[in-house]
């Protein structure tokens, strides 16, 4: 039986990184609230994590995540001189929406080993809402940009957000991710956070089918990591061995982001830039002040913290998808009820149950024919 959370990790095993609050895109459904603002992040910021996160990657892998804004709005100078201080053994990602990736930028990706990510939403039509600060589309920068990390033999992820699923929609979109050439493959139901307030609340068979859907245009050509099947995979295989107690962590991954100005929120990225009259900006401190280290080892001091943690609890009590959840996300409490210690949101609904019961529906109506 699930014993239950006992806090947060002390040592993440990533850390996300703002290196500029600019983004060059204006994406309908985005939810960062300075993406219009050139704030970048000074090298003294990428000095003091590098303190904390060199030690940590000596004894386990360890990721740095560069995400915006629009990480690459930082320029090549200042991005290479954020890295200049990390540890030869420290992996580098960067989120981007590709649209100024050039042949430039793939050298640079190459000689540091940087690993890419492009956010793209299917074929054309299905990204109408990644737009310029004009109002133009951005597809074809966007393809550009992936044009250019193929000329260059640069492997890369993709994430795609979705904003109805719909029948007939998940074949498609699987279908252009096959043919763009992506290794992994991230869906994102579209939620409602941060400066983006549309509803993300949708018929529950809806989304039960959309999700079944993908996973049968995956079995019939899985060449592509799909994320979310390999969440369900590893929690399937771990219920049928008798392992599923151990599934999620004992202590949640702190995911500390930090952000422009050094400093640090913990838990859900999407918290950066925000504030409530209850909880203050949401930060547990700044590395030009406090080691990163010594932060963490602090976080439940942070009174939103422990408001999210029992959240966490109340949702292990009650929701029986919690051994494959691990409870809402804190982001996502927040921006659809005001508050941490509160359980089903409609993203874990979208994105943890209904994916869950689609793929069960899938396995159901692809049972073998008994003999």
């Amino acid at each position: 039986m699930w014993s239950g959370m006992r806090g947060i990790a002390t040592v993440p095993t990533y850390v996300v990184m703002q290196p500029t609050t600019l983004c060059n895109l204006d994406c309908s459904y985005c939810y960062l609230p300075l993406r219009r603002v050139d704030q970048k992040m000074p090298v003294a910021v990428a000095e003091a994590v590098a303190a904390s996160v060199d030690s940590w990657s000596r004894t386990a892998r360890f990721s740095v995540v560069w995400h915006g804004g629009e990480p690459l709005a930082a320029g090549r100078d200042h991005f290479a001189a954020l890295l200049e201080p990390f540890a030869a053994g420290v992996e580098h990602h960067v989120q981007t929406n590709a649209t100024l990736i050039d042949d430039a930028w793939c050298e640079f990706f190459t000689e540091r080993q940087i690993r890419v990510s492009v956010s793209i939403d299917g074929p054309e039509p299905r990204n109408a809402d990644r737009v310029t600060r004009g109002d133009k589309p951005a597809y074809g920068r966007i393809m550009r940009g992936i044009e250019a990390l193929r000329r260059h033999n640069i492997p890369f992820s993709a994430l795609c957000v979705v904003g109805q699923p719909a029948p007939g929609l998940a074949t498609d979109l699987y279908e252009f991710f096959l043919s763009l050439g992506c290794d992994v493959l991230g869906i994102n139901v579209e939620e409602l956070e941060g400066v983006n307030t549309r509803t993300n609340s949708h018929p529950a068979g809806q989304v039960r089918a959309f999700w079944a859907e993908l996973l049968t245009a995956w079995r019939r050509n899985p060449s592509i990591h799909l994320r979310e099947v390999e969440w369900f995979l590893r929690y399937a295989a771990a219920v049928l061995d008798g392992t599923a107690d151990e599934v999620l962590p004992r202590r949640l991954d702190p995911i500390p982001t930090i952000a422009h100005d050094g400093s640090v929120v913990l838990l859900s990225p999407e918290l950066a830039g925000f504030s409530d009259p209850r909880y203050g900006d949401f930060s547990s401190g700044n590395v030009l002040t406090t080691p990163l280290a010594t932060i963490l080892a602090e976080a439940t001091a942070t009174p939103w913290i422990q408001e999210f943690l029992t959240g966490v609890e109340a949702c292990r009590t009650q929701c029986p998808y919690f051994g494959f959840c691990g409870g809402a996300h804190a982001a996502n409490r927040y921006f659809e009820h005001g508050r941490f210690d509160v359980t089903t949101t409609d993203h874990c609904r979208n994105s943890k149950i209904r994916l869950l019961e689609g793929v069960l529906d899938h396995a159901r109506d692809h049972q073998p024919t008994a003999v």
